[in-house]
């Protein structure tokens, strides 16, 4: 912005006068000296700044009316005089412990908001600025002095940069609207109005009194400025003009972080445009929306993908037959009509689904609900419930797949065009250009009636073969040329095209047939002369002898049938309908895969047909050939197959006998196999495989969808008060307990009826079990405390979050002081804690939101228990609000584990998935905007509204925090911005009541405001009161406002008069039968608005509370489940054992062994014994299970806990035993081994086995390499990590002459272990294995390194435990599972907790983070012990393992 340029007298004057202003108002500053230069230090690390020549001059009138011209020459020359010291200048400053602003090429500059403005800047530079200096002359050397002397003519510095900081920020409240980084910059000012340490204070617009100046500062700015609206004249002015161009908001920050805060440019556009957000977005992927003649041509091709049965609305219905499809009775009008809302008039689908219903009832129908229930519920009087609107999202997500294979088939046809004109131009021959132009002709038909993505593939295909991309392609830089010509352009090239035209019908001809869109009219017509003699003309040096021709020509004839799309959805079609799969294991997958492994159901699977996938069993399956444990065949039974082969030889081969006819015959055979077996068939197998992938993660979507609605669908906690109203008094007052160990200790927090913290609580000896008389006294005081925090906050109701058994015990401390508190005090205790009950709670969203960003917003200064418990007790009160929390930028919702297999559903489907259903419920429960603004947590499902999204609903949210209360649906529009569009699609759903701080206003609010009846329909709703509302006081009123709003509000206080009006009479008696939906809702509404339609919550049943509190699933814990069982004591006739998630286990005598009459079970079994046991039976309700080890029920009977078996396993009976096996593949391992050229102390020709045995008796590292069976270019080195722990690592050869045998079997110039290159085997030695031996010796020495298996190490740990219960018990050891990894065991409270070490030459590997000795490691980990891990000691972790 230009400023006035004074002279150095005028400057004296200046600073003079200020300096004496600082005097009288010198409160304004709220600092001392010292504290100005701690800033002006700070002020040295920061980023550049903009020049913004903001200095405070006290001219008189006739200098302020120096014309802008004069201005703008002054304001040049003082940037010409600016100067700036050298970098070695700076450096010997900073030595000397002088700090002055340092800056680069001149320029300041300070973040603005990126609007596209651009600011001028003035002749005076930020330094300048900073020391109050108006002196446009001086030079560098004078500004030093006046940094470290100060100035002698002049008041104190720091005073008079203070003064232009407070001017600076008048002037800047000028420039429009509110920035938008106010919630992103955190401006902490002080109480006096100071900026924080280290740099000025952010702008903040719309205000023009800066926070903490007085009146009397403004007036003086005024007296020299003037008038602010003529400077800001001026200042638009100088913006119009100048060069410069301020920094956006994408040059400061990472794009990632504008991204999370939806600041970019694209963000602000969808903030500002009137079209609802989700559709914003949903139109940048798809394009431009369909035009009217488009909508019934994608109406016809939607309801054909419905009626089909191909799209998973349902779990496992409609997965299969076009019948299944046909139940659904949807209407292709009303998919025309909701086209029509969605594209034409932007409506969304919560408002279509709630307010335009009449316009396509057919689409909102469940079938997974009875008919009768789904279309009576609103007229039979019962509350409705929730609804998801399946179909609707359905045709949305058909929409969406429409429009991108219209938009694709749009690119590929310009490109068709274009790719056509420029070949045509580079033939010359009339035949080939009247072929080509037959076959573009072909192909351009094909692309029009291409109806999905397959089909267009199909036709790409077959114009990439006839028309390669070319050199145009290359530049344009969209199309790549081929790098190697394929077989089928050299035979084209060499004319073969010819020969291969002669064999009969082409491959478009063939297609047609064989779809039956054209009969065989005229009998095919062999040539005279035999393939032989035909081929003889075309033989040249490419292409030497008939022969040779005439495989070229046929292998053309077999591509080109390959490549036609008719020839190609024929196949597709008898290929996805008979095509089989079948599963058997590999050798190493028939070691790994036993009963209770995962893939266990799908060993062994004997041609099970594809469209029997209806689960995500697939998944599974190509899981499990990944990790190379199972073979997997699709195939085509023989009898399908050979009707294929019969159909493909009726319509190609020729009917004729002669001789001639017949040898062509035999070519066209061989044209047949090769199309079917070495083009088509393989194709096929890989679209099978991609169709049964995307329908099992469909298939999983939908399952994950269902369990997601489940939990959102429910409703609050309803206390057990009779006599409340709907209120929010009706929330409950929650305490909320969150077990601890001690460090953390057991928490309780107090939340009020809005989720707000009232009181926390820590209690460290609550459940200590201990006889200890100190202990005892520690517990007897937590419980006083607990006591006293129950009694003085009255809570409705306790959660408690389940994680493990010691949460029984605490339930029961918990109701021991609850009956304590009746007995002693009940005077004391209210009524509303009558039969106060404890529940149990989940923890894992809470646990989410514990260590989620937005957990520190929200509560800021709290532990992470607190947090956690916080959110326990608000998804008791708003389990919609606590989920749509976890729903921001970060998306910590996708974390929260819902399915075991949801890993396997790509991030974004799974967020999509959750938008849908938390849409769905959001607007069916709706939004109290008053309440909301009260509590910011409740504003989380606000971007869930129909029309608004994360960027709306953030905007509205900064506005409404500003009203502080709304008293009318209207304000949306006229005080919060919300667009025409918008407005209509979220106003219906958006609450406005005497809620928050309205509760206490005396504003009038519209009846009407708090009921889900659109403003639309308001006149509906009063004329329909005010009819009943006659008819019950019989009498005939006005029609003016007061008396319609009486009528409102008289049937809103009198439900039971609306009780007895029949809507569809009443509908029909107005001549509005079309309005009959719209009726019932009003009826519904104006007899309770805004009813919560979800489901009542109801507490956890106790198979809820077993699963919750062990830890277990159905699939991990059932009857005829392998378990591992450690003895803790043997009493007579039973051991008592426990397992690993801490669950009783219970082995009876008689179940021990099938010879347990011979002796006593004391003698057989001691305390610390591991033992492999089947479950026998549950009992849920005592937390223990029976257990059986018998021999004989150990072997019987091994799928018995698989539930549903699938029908089409069939297991082979004809298994090798296990010596068998292993003496063949010891035997196979002979036969393959090839012994090597090699010379090295540390080399032998063995195999793997006889490395074993020989390092069997060597010392704990040593090592030794030998032959790989990977062939001559891999080696193999083993290392003796423990005794019968041996790790591999393989080592490859490079360098090598693979022609040469010789060269093959000597060993390689270069080798690589991993990412490491060597040269020879010394180098390997001396930089691989002796740093990992000297690692492996140095964790072998360990203190806390402990021997034995897991389960041993295990053991000693909790003996560990029990002798020191508060100390945290861990030890290291030797993972054999994994050799070369070691396994960090420790307990917290009862459980084992095991985390895996990964050993490498650099040094040890936990969490992915490298440390170089093992103390580092262990410090490490006692710093993060409570960071939420997870467990690493898995199967995946093998394809990690260093060694």
């Amino acid at each position: 912005m230009g400023k006035n340029v004074v002279s150095d007298e005028e400057d004296e004057f200046e600073v003079e006068d200020e300096y004496e202003r600082e005097h009288v108002d010198g409160h304004r500053g709220g600092r001392d000296i010292d504290d100005d230069e701690e800033d002006e230090e700070d002020e040295e690390g920061q980023d550049e700044y903009e020049k913004d020549g903001f200095i405070v001059d006290d001219v008189d009138e006739e200098e302020r009316a120096d014309s802008d011209e004069e201005r703008q020459r002054k304001k040049k020359r003082k940037k010409k005089e600016n100067y700036t010291l050298d970098e070695d200048d700076y450096e010997l400053l900073k030595d000397n412990n002088i700090t002055i602003p340092h800056w680069k090429n001149k320029k300041f500059k300070r973040l603005k908001k990126a609007q596209g403005v651009s600011e001028e800047p003035s002749g005076l530079s930020d330094e300048e600025e900073m020391f109050g200096s108006g002196k446009g002359g001086r030079t560098a050397k004078e500004k030093l002095k006046q940094s470290l002397f100060g100035d002698d003519e002049g008041s104190p510095l720091e005073d008079i940069a203070e003064e232009e900081e407070q001017a600076e920020d008048e002037e800047d409240g000028d420039i429009g609207e509110e920035d938008e980084m106010d919630d992103f910059i955190v401006d902490e000012e002080n109480e006096h109005g100071a900026p924080p340490k280290g740099g000025r204070r952010p702008k903040k617009g719309g205000n023009r009194r800066a926070p903490g100046v007085s009146l009397s500062v403004m007036q003086e700015a005024h007296e020299i400025f003037g008038d602010v609206d003529e400077l800001l004249q001026l200042r638009k002015q100088d913006l119009d003009s100048s060069e410069w161009r301020e920094r956006k908001l994408e040059d400061e920050f990472e794009p990632i972080v504008l991204s999370e805060k939806y600041m970019t440019e694209e963000d602000e556009q969808i903030r500002e445009l009137d079209v609802p957000e989700r559709m914003q977005i949903y139109e940048e992927i798809t394009g431009s929306p369909p035009l009217d003649d488009c909508i019934v041509e994608e109406s016809n091709w939607i309801h054909g993908q419905l009626q089909s049965g191909t799209v998973p609305l349902f779990g496992n219905r409609g997965m299969g037959t076009a019948k299944e499809g046909g139940d659904l009775s949807i209407d292709k009008v009303d998919i025309m009509r909701f086209l029509d809302l969605l594209h034409v008039q932007k409506l969304d689908i919560p408002f279509i689904a709630m307010y335009r219903k009449g316009e396509c009832l057919s689409l909102l129908k469940d079938p997974e609900q009875p008919e009768d229930d789904d279309e009576n519920q609103d007229k039979n009087g019962k509350t409705p419930t929730l609804k998801w609107h399946k179909v609707l999202w359905a045709i949305q997500d058909l929409d969406r797949k429409w429009l991108l294979l219209q938009k694709r088939k749009s690119a590929l046809q310009s490109y068709y065009n274009k790719r056509f004109e420029e070949e045509s131009q580079l033939v010359y021959d009339v035949t080939r250009l009247n072929l080509n132009q037959q076959l573009f002709e072909s192909i351009m038909k094909s692309l029009k009636a291409a109806g999905s993505e397959r089909e267009v593939d199909d036709v790409d295909s077959k114009f990439n073969l006839h028309f390669p991309p070319g050199k145009v392609g290359l530049d344009e830089g969209q199309y790549k040329r081929p790098k190697r010509k394929s077989l089928y352009s050299i035979c084209s090239k060499a004319g073969l095209w010819v020969v291969a035209s002669k064999f009969g019908y082409s491959s478009e001809q063939f297609g047609l047939q064989l779809s039956l869109d054209t009969m065989r009219n005229d009998e095919l017509e062999d040539p005279k002369e035999t393939p032989e003699e035909m081929a003889s003309n075309f033989t040249c040096s490419m292409f030497e002898t008939p022969q040779a021709v005439l495989k070229g020509a046929r292998h053309m004839a077999a591509v080109e049938i390959s490549c036609e799309p008719c020839v190609r959805k024929h196949v597709r079609s008898n290929f996805m309908d008979h095509a089989v799969v079948s599963t058997c294991p590999t050798p190493g997958g028939n070691v790994v895969i036993d009963s209770s492994h995962q893939f266990s159901g799908v060993k062994w699977l004997r041609e099970k047909p594809l469209s029997a996938f209806d689960d995500a069993q697939w998944l599974l399956i190509q899981k499990a050939e990944e990790e190379k444990l199972l073979q997997v065949t699709i195939k085509m039974p023989e009898r399908d197959l050979e009707k294929l082969i019969n159909e493909f030889n009726e319509y190609y081969l020729s009917d004729s006998v002669s001789k001639s006819a017949q040898l062509w015959n035999e070519q066209r055979k061989l044209i047949l196999q090769d199309a079917l077996f070495g083009f088509l068939t393989p194709s096929m197998m890989k679209e099978a495989r991609s169709l049964l992938s995307s329908r099992a993660k469909n298939l999983l979507l939908v399952e994950y969808g269902k369990v997601l609605w489940n939990k959102v669908s429910v409703g609050p906690y309803q206390r057990k008060d009779t006599d409340i109203n709907s209120d929010e008094e009706a929330a409950p007052r929650v305490m909320a307990c969150c077990w601890g160990p001690g460090k953390p200790a057991t928490t309780f927090v107090m939340l009020d009826s809005s989720g707000e913290v009232l009181d926390v609580l820590y209690t460290g000896s609550l459940t200590l079990r201990s006889q200890n008389v100190d202990d005892q006294h520690r517990k007897k005081n937590d419980q006083e405390r607990v006591l006293k925090f129950m009694t003085d906050h009255q809570p409705h109701v306790i959660v408690l979050g389940a994680v493990n058994l010691s949460c029984t015990r605490l339930k029961e401390d918990i109701y021991e002081i609850i009956f304590k508190m009746v007995e002693e005090n009940p005077r004391d205790v209210g009524h509303e804690m009558d039969g106060l009950s404890i529940v149990y709670g989940d923890e894992s969203l809470p646990r989410l939101y514990e260590n989620s960003r937005i957990s520190s917003d929200q509560l800021p200064g709290q532990s992470g228990i607190v947090k956690r418990a916080v959110a326990l007790g608000r998804y008791l009160q708003n389990p919609l609000a606590m989920i749509a929390t976890l729903c921001g930028s970060g998306r910590e919702i996708l974390s929260w584990k819902l399915s075991s297999l949801e890993n396997f559903i790509n991030p974004d489907d799974k967020y999509g998935m959750i938008e849908q259903v938390l849409v769905d419920v959001t607007n069916q429960v709706g939004v109290d905007i008053n309440l909301t603004i009260s509590h910011e947590w409740l504003f989380a499902p606000l971007q869930f509204i129909s029309g608004l999204g994360p960027r709306k609903a953030a905007s509205l949210q900064r506005s409404l925090v500003r009203a502080g209360a709304l008293f009318t649906r209207k304000d949306f529009v006229t005080v919060h911005g919300l667009g025409k569009k918008v407005f209509v699609n979220s106003v219906g759903f958006l609450r406005v009541r005497r809620s928050g701080l309205a509760a206490s206003s005396s504003h009038f609010i519209d009846l009407l405001d708090d009921t889900r009846i659109h403003p639309e329909s308001y006149g509906l709703a009063q004329e329909l009161a005010k009819d009943v509302y006659d008819e019950d006081i019989r009498a005939d009123t006005n029609d003016d406002d007061d008396a319609l709003e009486m009528a409102v509000e008289h049937v809103r206080n009198r439900p039971r008069i609306l009780k007895g009006l029949d809507v569809d009479l009443y509908a029909s008696g107005k001549n509005r039968e079309n309005k009959t939906e719209t009726f019932y809702d009003i009826k519904r509404e104006l007899m309770q608005g805004f009813q919560d339609w979800r489901k009542q919550y109801e507490e956890p049943s106790q198979d809820d509370e077993f699963y919750m509190i062990s830890g277990e699933t159905e699939e991990t814990l059932a009857e005829g489940r392998i378990v591992q069982a450690t003895v803790r004591r043997v009493q007579g006739q039973k051991a008592i054992c426990v397992l690993e998630s801490g669950l009783t286990g219970i082995l009876m005598k008689e179940d021990y062994s099938d010879e347990w009459r011979e002796a006593e079970l004391s003698d057989r079994l001691h305390e610390g014994d591991i033992l492999t046991c089947k479950i026998k039976s549950i009992q849920k309700n005592r937390y223990q299970v029976f257990l059986v080890c018998r021999e004989s029920e150990m072997r019987s009977n091994q799928h018995h806990y698989v539930r549903h078996l699938d029908p089409y396993y069939h297991e082979e009976q004809s298994r090798l035993s296990r010596q068998d096996k292993a003496r063949k593949e010891k035997e196979l391992a002979k036969k393959h081994f090839k012994p090597r050229m090699i010379v090295h102390p540390h080399f032998q020709n063995i195999t793997l086995d006889e490395a074993k045995e020989f390092l069997s008796d060597k010392d704990t590292g040593q090592s030794i390499i030998s032959p790989s069976s990977h062939g001559p270019s891999h080696l193999i080195l083993t290392l003796k990590v423990y005794d019968g722990v041996y790790a591999h690592k393989d080592i490859v050869e490079g360098g090598k002459e693979h022609k040469d045998i010789t060269s093959l079997l000597r060993i390689g110039k270069s080798l690589k272990i991993g990412e490491d290159t060597f040269e020879d085997l010394d180098e390997v030695m001396d930089r691989y294995v002796d740093p990992l031996v000297s690692h492996l010796k140095g964790m072998l020495r360990y203190r806390k390194f402990r021997k034995g298996t897991k389960a041993e190490v295990d053991e000693l740990l909790r003996i560990e435990k029990s002798e020191n219960p508060m100390r945290i018990v861990y030890c290291l050891s030797i993972s054999h599972e994994h050799p070369g990894t070691f396994i960090l065991t420790y307990i917290k409270s009862t459980n084992a907790h095991h985390q895996c070490i990964g050993l490498y030459p650099k040094g040890f590997k936990f969490q992915n983070r490298m440390f170089a000795d093992i103390d580092q490691l262990v410090a490490y980990f006692k710093r993060h012990i409570d960071d939420p891990q997870s467990t690493q000691f898995l199967r995946s972790i093998s394809a990690r393992v260093p060694m």
